[in-house]
Order: structure tokens, then sequence, then C-alpha cells
């Protein structure tokens, strides 16, 4: 890999026939007339382009059933073509353009669910694509747009367990594909080098891809710090390169790179099509000429019509009056809609070409390569036991190296056994109520520990639906794997949990029977681990699966025989008895008593099993224990049934509004706008002066490593400065150390505002930072959102109508009046991105926001943010490969070499005029651009120091208003720490709180369905319960209000963490700002919880109260109030637990 990957792939096109004795596999794709569509269901029937997800809005679909309305969505449409092998082709067209869709299909990652339709054909080597079924990921690898990996696995085994799973170093993936040709034809020293590089090929990859210097870092995600996003995306490129699959079809995989990292992987992509015969399709966004120059062919996508192909200038005539070239007709009407762009492409002599190449016959050498490279293909590379052992590995590896939740849970059983053995500390025997309660709580409090494993379960499914599309295991194995992985935590707790409460409780002293006391607990724990696993695969999130779970324990637990004994079931649901055996004393005198005498031969321990109608023969020990673990298998079973067939993979925003055709008089070409009116924006000069951060090297504790050095740099009111650099170079640490955005590390150098010493209060106050990640709260509309950052973000002396109008001037300038009204959860990457650029202070720092976007979409962002800059305000914004359309809107630039040392900075002048003189200048800058190298060591850094511009920046920093006071620019000190007083504050936080428990329908719909649900299960079983003055029947009443109270809280407990978990990110953001006070915050979690838990429990307590055989209209009152106020209790409690934590519980 030293000498490049065109070197590389030479060795390897040029070994692997000599190993095999035949050609390089190739695989042409072809797909006429592909028409995808999708029902889509909403519950008004009036037009209405966004339908927001409340309550009522829910219930109307739910209620409504059959009757509701179904819009269809059109994703593809008619779309044909042909992929040829040793060509790279590129899939351009703009977000909800169906190029995801087009690739998912060809590679059989779309999910076909029943609502989905698809019409037309598919084949490769001329094998239809129905007849490849389960096998077409072995052949066909896709790269999703989305970044889902593991995130507390390093880089280097993420990707060693990709190829792992590819067959890996057993080479039985690599060794299947070489033994396919006869012995007399190999090559036997080529089979041996193609050996080795499979069995190494993640070094490869690492290389290929840049990976180098973090391999060793964890990827990481919102909640834990990892590599950057750039490099992310790198490592979800890399995860499906395995396998040797002739087809890759790509999305979007140069999200977040720097030019020079993104135009290395094309090219690399280009280098794999051209030497070794694969078929490469690549979507990408915003490509750059040199990008652009790499590609074969070129195919274009527009709302699911295919709207041209291979030629540039057939789409500029489009554009324009003069005669058409390629023989388009009505050469007065130009096309406008997607539509029309369709139509018109599809009367072109370029379309029936199209359709006559998809229709010609295959290549008779492909046709007959079908035997060799498509029939003996297996579905899977490894074998069950080796894909067993991998996926068992891997899910040791991420439960264990979560030492905080492996610790805090052994800390936990740990406790809580020894607060059980101090209350009930050599209880006495005769006492069966006591003996009763205490194998009881055991056995709940494990089964119930089991639900704490229910958030990895939910977050690792999504990661299971990518690699189980890509075939990298089976679903059995996944689940047989991940289920044993829990045995030994599982058995730990048991062990220990076990042995505190059984020799300190004063159970009986006898070995055997301590042995048969654990393993009853060890497989009540396993079988509820499992069940909670099923319910991890069958619930559509977190919001559901949490509250069901705590349910589900409880319909266990209640049917054990303690709480309800078995002569007070109905026998309509005897059937549930069956659930928990329990092993009891075998004496017949204790404490002076004769109980076989006294009693009809009953032994103590069956005397006081009988009082809780429990079946005392002591083969009904060891059936217990037989059936556990028969359950423990058939919830494996409903488990693999759930993951195979039940899959959550659909959006939950779905647009089916038809947007209005443009007329004549509408802009054809994004162009940028003219300056706005600018209002009055308070002047601040951000200022980093010799910046310096240091940070701990990881590998060496006792040294520092420098990120910056020495950065120098203003920024200007009303103008945009890019800070660019290659990944790895700073520009995201340094905008967070101007930013005030660190916490660690240290920092040397000054900050100034206007010439002044900035302050962490003016930094906060007077800049906004909208970071590259988009985290919002979701409930919220896109104009509510902005009205929220408009009054929190503005001083309180500003006008309500100026802030509104703010907020109307903002919707207008970003473009956002047609989804104004849109929430956000759902909304695309373009629509998040433009956001945060919103009501913000006077200086602006912007992380990376045309990342994820197309070139149209990108332009449209940055002409928002150049309105922005021209109202006076300063902006710092990141960016990556930026069009010149795009580049030509900063004002200044900042560029970054790789080691935080300045390479350039300075005005760009008219079209980049300066920067284009300056890097002219510089020796052997000229043809050593993107994808071409240069043999001259010119230090660009050195270059900078000794130019004018550097002279010019110090010479201007050393000015009044910059580094040093000035008398014309007062500094800036903000007597208080927030811009909006504490009423305002508590009016928007309360009021967004309110509105998101109102359009989060799955968690609030979902405790009102289980109250009711728990209201009718102990009204049906105490129904028939009139007899409340016996001790069983006055015991399964105690406990029925216990049982009913305490579950009736714990589902709600478990449901409200995801919750709270989620906007806590966006919380964070806020805070960092110094949006609102805390305090705020608090109150208004605390209060929207209050009439959702009085109104569920209000559900409970109608259908429970008179079901069961209560009486007096007052008692239910003061029922009710006390099921609501625990119902509270248990909810505070958990948003305590999880704002306390640092990850999500």
């Amino acid at each position: 890999m030293a000498e490049g990957p065109q070197v590389f792939h030479d060795l390897l096109a040029s070994k692997l026939p000599a190993a095999t004795g035949r050609p390089l596999p190739r695989l042409e794709v072809r797909f006429s007339n592909l028409s995808l569509s999708a029902d889509i269901a909403v519950a008004d029937d009036h037009s209405t382009k966004y339908e927001l997800p409340t309550i009522p809005n829910e219930l109307k679909k739910t209620l409504m059933g059959p009757k509701k309305k179904t819009v269809r969505k059109e994703i593809l449409k008619g779309v044909s073509g042909r992929f040829t092998p040793g060509k790279i082709t590129l899939l351009l067209g703009q977000p909800g353009s169906g190029k995801s869709a087009l690739m998912k299909i060809l590679s059989g990652r779309f999910p076909m669910t029943k609502n989905i339709t698809l019409e037309g054909e598919v084949s490769f080597n001329n094998v239809p694509r129905e007849q490849l079924k389960d096998r077409l990921a072995q052949f066909v690898s896709y790269v999703n747009q989305h970044d889902k990996h593991f995130p507390i696995l390093t880089v280097k085994e993420t990707l060693e367990f990709a190829h792992t799973f590819c067959g890996g170093k057993s080479l039985e993936q690599g060794e299947g594909m070489l033994n396919m040709a006869s012995s007399a034809h190999k090559d036997v020293a080529a089979l041996e080098q193609v050996k080795k590089i499979f069995a190494h090929y993640p070094e490869v990859v690492i290389q290929q891809l840049g990976l180098q210097i973090c391999q060793d870092t964890v990827v990481g995600d919102n909640m834990l710090r990892g590599i950057s996003g750039g490099e992310r995306k790198r490592v979800t490129t890399g995860e499906m390169e395995f396998g040797m699959k002739y087809v890759s079809l790509m999305d979007e995989i140069t999200t977040g790179l720097d030019a020079a990292a993104a135009y290395d992987i094309v090219d690399t992509q280009r280098s794999v099509a051209h030497r070794m015969h694969k078929t490469v399709v690549i979507a990408l966004l915003q490509p750059s000429p040199e990008l652009f120059a790499l590609f074969d062919d070129v195919m274009i996508l527009n709302e699911g019509e295919l709207i041209g192909r291979d030629i540039a200038d057939y789409l500029l005539d489009l554009g324009t009056k003069q005669q058409h070239r390629y023989e388009v007709p009505h050469p007065v009407k130009q096309p406008r809609s997607p539509a029309e762009f369709g139509e018109s492409f599809r009367l072109t002599q370029m379309y029936q070409e199209t359709l006559s190449i998809v229709e010609a016959p295959y290549d008779p050498d492909l046709v007959e390569s079908a035997k060799d490279i498509i029939d003996p293909m297996p579905a899977f590379h490894q074998s069950v036991f080796a894909s067993v052992m991998a996926l068992q590995w891997r899910a040791l590896l991420i439960t264990y190296r979560n030492q905080a939740f492996v610790m805090g849970k052994l800390a936990m059983v740990i406790i809580m056994g020894l607060l059980y053995c101090s209350i009930f500390y050599q209880f006495d025997s005769t006492q069966i109520a006591v003996v009763m309660g205490v194998m009881f709580a055991a056995v709940m409090f494990l089964s119930m520990g089991q639900g704490a494993m229910i958030p990895v379960y939910i977050s690792g499914r999504a990661i299971f639906y990518k690699q189980r599309r890509a075939n990298l295991f089976r679903t059995g194995s996944y689940v047989l794997a991940t289920t044993v992985s829990q045995i030994p935590l599982a058995l730990a707790e048991t062990l220990i949990f076990g042995s505190i409460v059984y020799w300190v409780c004063g159970f009986a002293s006898e070995f055997k029977l301590f042995v048969i006391f654990e393993i009853i607990l060890f497989v009540s724990n396993l079988a509820m681990g499992m069940w909670f696993f099923f319910l991890a695969g069958v619930c559509p999130d977190a919001n559901v699966v949490m509250p069901v779970g705590m349910v589900s324990i409880l319909v266990f637990i209640i049917f054990a025989g303690f709480v309800v004994t078995k002569s007070l079931i109905p026998d309509y649901l005897i059937w549930a008895h069956w659930i928990s055996p329990i092993a009891e004393f075998d004496v017949c005198v204790y404490d002076d008593v004769d109980y076989c005498a006294k009693y009809n031969g009953m032994t103590m321990g069956e005397y006081y099993l009988d009082l809780f109608d429990f079946v005392t023969e002591k083969e009904w020990v060891a059936y217990g224990i037989i059936y556990l673990l028969a359950i423990y298998v058939v919830f494996m079973f409903l488990s693999y049934l759930a993951l195979e067939y039940v899959r959550y993979e659909t959006p939950e925003n779905v647009d089916v509004s038809v947007k209005p055709i443009e007329d004549e008089s509408s802009y054809i070409l994004t162009e940028t706008p003219k300056a706005a009116n600018k209002p009055d924006v308070v002047v601040e000069l951000p200022v980093g002066a010799h910046l310096h951060y240091f940070v701990p090297d990881p590998h060496n504790p006792k040294e520092q490593l420098e990120l910056l050095k020495g950065i120098n740099g203003y920024a200007v009111p009303g103008s945009i400065t890019a800070l660019m650099g290659s990944t790895g170079a700073g520009k995201t640490t340094l905008m967070d150390v101007i930013a005030g955005r660190k916490t660690g590390g240290k920092i040397t150098g000054n900050i100034m505002l206007s010439g002044y010493e900035a302050s962490d209060l003016a930094i906060r106050r007077a800049t906004g930072y909208c970071e590259q990640m988009d985290v919002h709260s979701e409930a919220a509309t896109i104009r509510e959102a902005l009205t929220f950052s408009s009054f929190l973000r503005q001083d309180a002396t500003i006008s309500d109508a100026k802030k509104y109008d703010s907020v109307n001037e903002c919707i207008e300038l970003l473009g956002l009046e047609d989804i104004a009204d849109q929430t956000i959860r759902g909304s695309s990457v373009e629509q998040m991105k433009r956001l945060p650029i919103g009501p913000q202070p006077s200086v602006i720092f912007l992380d990376e926001p045309t990342s994820g976007l197309d070139a149209r979409s990108a332009k449209i962002i940055m002409d928002g943010v150049r309105k922005v800059a021209d109202s006076g305000r300063t902006i710092i914004c990141t960016i990556h490969q930026p069009s010149a359309e795009v580049f030509f809107l900063f004002d200044r630039l900042l560029l970054l070499q790789r080691g935080g040392q300045t390479a350039f900075y300075g005005d760009l002048g008219d079209n980049c005029r300066n920067l284009i003189d300056y890097f002219e200048n510089i020796p052997g800058c000229i043809g050593a651009g993107v994808g071409h190298g240069s043999t001259d060591a010119t230090d660009i850094v050195s270059f900078f120091r000794n130019s004018p511009y550097n002279q010019q920046l110090e010479s201007t920093m050393a000015k009044e208003g910059i580094t040093t006071p000035s008398p014309d620019l007062p500094e800036m000190v903000f007597g208080k720490k927030r811009a909006a007083n504490s009423m305002t504050q508590m009016k928007f936080v309360v009021w967004r709180y309110f509105q998101m428990y109102w359009r989060t329908p799955t968690y609030n719909l979902t405790r009102m369905y289980l109250a009711i649900f728990l209201g009718i299960l102990f009204g049906l079983i105490f129904v028939s319960n009139d007899d409340y003055a016996s001790y069983s029947g006055l015991n399964s009443g105690v406990g029925m209000v216990f049982m009913s109270s305490l579950f009736n809280s714990m589902a709600v407990f478990e449901s409200v963490m995801p919750l709270t978990c989620a906007e806590r990110e966006s919380f964070y953001r806020e805070r960092a700002s110094q949006t609102y006070n805390a305090f705020w915050y608090f109150v208004a979690s605390t209060l929207a919880e209050i009439p959702y838990c009085f109104v569920s429990s209000l559900l409970f307590t109608v259908f429970f109260y008179y079901f069961v055989g209560f009486t007096g209209f007052s008692t239910m009152i003061v029922f009710w109030l006390q099921s609501s106020l625990l119902v509270l209790m248990m909810v505070y409690l958990a948003q305590f637990f999880e704002c306390y934590s640092t990850r999500s519980l």
C-alpha cells in the first residue's frame, strides 16, 4: 500500500487470476422500468402538508383503522439503466431524489414491508434478482449514508469484526473463492500470496482509508467522544469493503471529509473498478470538478425521475432557449418540475440508447461466468459455530468494556443483598409469609435487574439491521451469541446475591438446597433476560419496550402464587399460574410441633406451602427448572422471529405533499442574495492571539500533545471567515477554544472581543455555536424552535414584536417558509442544517454546516449564512469541499495544516483572486492540487510566516479594537448571565416541554394503554374475590394493592428514561450557551409530567377500583391521588438517575 492503491490493485489483479486459474469475476447490473412506491397513512382527509404527531392525531389513526386515508408516495418512477463492470458511476441527485432507494433495491437492503410496491426487473449477469434472494448481499455491498457503529469499539476492532464475519483469518471465504477452479490451473505461489492478503485485509483497508492515526480510538457517538465525523464516515465505508464483493454501491461516502481525503477514497474505488473489474456506483452530494473527473458514467435522479445520463451539455441545453442538440422537442417550453425533466429526457435519443442497452442480450461470457461466481456462492461466509463465537466475543467485549455498567450492576446486587439480609436476618421459618416474601423478592429483584439491558439491546438493533442485511451473520447466530454472552454477568449476580440472601437470612443449612436455590435464581434470571431481549426486538422503540417490560414482569410475578394464591386465580387465567417454582422445607417436627401427625402426614414445608395453594411434591422443583430453561429457549426462538421478520427501518415523518411547480419567471439557478437590511446588532470583534492548546498524551500521561500551535486571527462584523484544513488539522478544536467549549486541557494565549479580554460569560452570551451534529428538541416545529431561540438569546430590552419579526426574517432568509410548521423529528439533513443558523447573537460559530448536503442545498444554506452576515453579524465557519459558488461567499480564510499550524490567513478577494495569487507564488504549488503529487518540499507554514499576509495580520492585530481597547468600541460587559429574564425563560422552556410531551404519543399513549391494561388485568383476577376476610384473601388483597401500585409506577419509571436522555442532549447544547437557567429546565420536566401521571392513574383507578370489589367514591379519590403521587415520585426518581448518569441508563 505504500506505493498507492493502483499498484496494490495491479498486484491483486495479477495474482487472483493466477491463483484461481480463471479471469477476475465481473457482475453487470441491469434494471428496467423500476418503480417503487409506499402507501402512507394519514389521519386527516383534508389536504395538509405536514401532520403533527400529536396524541389526538395518533389516536385518530388508531381508531379509524381501515377507514384511515392512505396517500401513495412515489419513490422511483420507471427508472432504467445499466451499471457495467470495470466502470465507476456517479449517481447524482438532491436529498429525496431516490438515490438511496435505488441502491437499496439493487443491493437487497430496502425494507419491503406490506405497504411497499415494487415493479420492474433487476438482473445480474442475466440472473433475475428474485433468484438470488438471500444470497444477493454476498455479491453486492451497500455503504449506508448513516454511520451506525458500536461506540465503545475502536476503529480497528470494528473493521476486524467485519473482516471476521466475512471469513477473516480463518480464510473460509478466501479459500472458498480460490478453490472454485481446478487445481491444474492454479499458481500455488500466487494462491499463498492472495491468502496472506486476505488474512491481513483490515490493515489494508485502514491504510486505504487513512485511518492509521485513529485505529486505536473508540468510534464514539453523541454521548461518548471518539473519532471525528469524517473518520466515522470512513469507518462506515471500510466496514463494507470486506468479502470481495463484485458490485459496490456507496451512498454519500465523502460527507465530512476534506477534499484530499475525498479524492483519495474515490480514486481508490476507481482503481478497484478499473483494475479489479468491479462494478462501482457512488452517490455524492457535492462532487468537486476533480472528483467528477474520476467517474466514467453519470446518472442523475430527481424526485424518483431519471432526468439525465452521462453528458452534462444535455442538461445545460434544457436551461436555455437555444436549439437543443439532443433532439428535445418543444424548445420554447423549458422544463421546471422533476416530472417535466424526466419527460424531456425520455424523448431524447440518449434515453432510447439506454433502453436498447438494457434490453440487449448479455455478453455470453458474463452469462457463462454466472455458473462460477453466482451458483457456488453461499448465503454466509462463516459457519454457524464460527459466527456464534465471533459474535459472542464482540458482545462480551461491548458489555464488559463498559465498566461503569458492569460494576454498577454488581454493586447493586451486593447492596440489595445486604439490605435484604439485614431486614430478614435469620428469619423465623414458621413465618411463612416472610419466607415466601424473601424468595419472591429475590426472584423479582434479579428479574427486574435484567431490564437494565434493554437500552443496550435497543441501541444495538439498528447496527444488527445493517449488518444482517449485509449477510455478515445469521439472525440465529446473533441471538444465540448475544444471549449467551450475558450468562457470565447473570451468573455472577446470582452467586453474589443468592449467597448473601440464602445464608444470612437463615434458609436451610444444606449445600444441596443452596445449590437448588442458586439454580432457580439463575435460570429465572436467564429466562427474564431472554424475555427482555425479545421485547427489544419486537417493540418499535425504547418508549414502548421499557414500560411493556415492566408490566410483563408484573404478569409473571402476580401469577407466581405469592401475591395472588392459586385458589383466587379465576379458571380462565389459571394457565398463567405455572411460572415460579419454590423449594420447600422438608421436616416433620419443627419447633416442637409434629406437622406429619397433626396435618395428615404433611411436613412443615408442605403445610405452609399448602396455605398458599402450592403443590407440595418435590419433583415440581425439577419441573420448574426444566420449565424455565424451556421458556429461555422459547423466548430465544421468538427473538429470532422478531429480529428476522419484524424490523423498524422506515422514517416517522414522511412528506406526502405535492410541491408547486415554479413558473417561467422563477429563478433557475441559486444565486447569491443581496445584502439584507442591517438590524441593530452589537458590533463585536472576536480575536485569537497566540493560541496554544495542550492535552495529555493518552499513550504517555506525563507528556502533553500540542494541538494548536500559536494561532493568530480575527473576524470582523459583516463577514464570513472560513476555517479550513485537512482532517486532524484542529479546525473544530480551535473553534471550541475560542467559543469557550473546551473544559479539559490547557489553553494559553489571549481570546478577546473588540480589544478587551473576553470573559467566559461574555463569550457565552455574545456567541452562538452551531455544532456539526444536529442536536435539537425534535418534537418542536421549526418555527417554534426559532421562536424559542429568538426570545431566549436576544436581550430582554428588545420588544416581543421585534423578536417575532426576527423569527419571520430568519424563516425567509433561510428559505424555510414551506416547512416552518413541520416538526424537527423526521426532517431531512438539509433542513436540520439550516435550523441552527436562526436567531443568534453577534458572533456565530458554524461547524461544517454543509456536511451531508448536496451542492444545491449547500448553496442555499450558505446563502442564508451570507444574509445573516450581511445583517452585521460575525460568522466563523468550518467547511469541507466547498464548491466555487459556495467558496466565493466567504470573505476571509484561515487555513490550518495538520498539527494545528497556520498555513494561510487573509482576505480572499474577488473570486478568491488573493488566495490564488498567493499559492501560485509558492514553489511547487502549481499543478499540485488534489490528485497530483508534488516533489517539492516547500514548508507552507514557514512560507506564510515570512509572507506579506502574515505581516499584515500582525500589524492589523496590533491596532486598537483588535488586541488593545479602543475608545470607539466599548467593552462587552454583561450584568446578567442570560439574555432573557426569568419569566421569559420559564414561559418558553416550560411551554416547549409541554409541547414535546403532547407530540410524543409513543411515550404517553403507551403509559395510558398500560394503565388500562393493568386495571383490567387486576380486575379479571379479583372480580370474583369477595373474601378479603380470610388469611389468604387478605394477603392477596394487600399484595394486589402493593403490586398494582408498584408496577403502575415502575412502568413509567422505565419509560421516562430514554425520553429524558434524548432531551438531555439538546439541554447540554443550550446550557453551554447560557440560553436559560437549568432551574427552569427542571421545573419544565417536573410540571410536564403531572397531568399525564394523574390521567394515567385515573384510567387505572376507573378500571381497577370497582372491578376488584372496592367501594366508596371518596376512598377511590384518595386511592387515585396516592397512586398518582407514587407514579410522580418514580418519574422524578428516574429523571434524577438519568440526569446524574454520564450515559443513558
